[in-house]
């Protein structure tokens, strides 16, 4: 085998779609090896942007729509926390306990107020800050949609 033949089996090789060959003749034996290409990675996905931060921290309305009372005015003063997932809804902890607020319940920001189960798992909705709760406007155990008004408080 002379050196074109050679350099011809090397070029055959390098663009074709093995990864190793052993050649042997007479007098002389030729080992070629390359490496696999590596896998193609996809890039990893953005984490889900929830409005408002994370799901256990609930979202007030937007300032600009303020929540009504049972006649359809506008509270002036009241905001609503909103579902930031849709989901069930619940009052407490658990069947037949005590709610975690009641209206006239004052709270600190970051107290549990209620939760919302998606996917089996629980949800905490929390207080967005320190506050006075007016009015529970979902159903206990009824299934609210993303952005629905949960509940309606005023800041303390």
């Amino acid at each position: 085998m002379n050196k074109e033949e050679i350099y011809e089996l090397m070029d055959r090789f390098e663009s074709g779609s093995l990864y190793s060959m052993k050649l042997e003749c007479e007098d002389f034996s030729l080992e070629l090896q390359k490496a696999p290409p590596a896998p193609v990675m996809a890039p990893p996905l953005p984490a889900p942007l929830w409005p408002g931060g994370p799901v256990s921290a609930a979202a007030p309305a937007p300032a600009d729509t303020p929540a009504a009372d049972e006649d359809g005015k506008a509270e002036p003063g009241s905001d609503v926390i909103v579902s930031p997932l849709a989901g069930t809804f619940y009052t407490s902890p658990e069947p037949g306990a005590e709610p975690y607020v009641t209206p006239g319940s004052r709270v600190e920001a970051g107290r549990t107020l209620c939760l919302v189960e998606a996917m089996k798992t629980m949800n905490e909705i929390t207080a967005p800050c320190d506050c006075l709760i007016l009015e529970i406007l979902a159903e206990d155990a009824s299934v609210v949609s993303y952005g629905e008004a949960l509940i309606r408080y005023t800041k303390a």
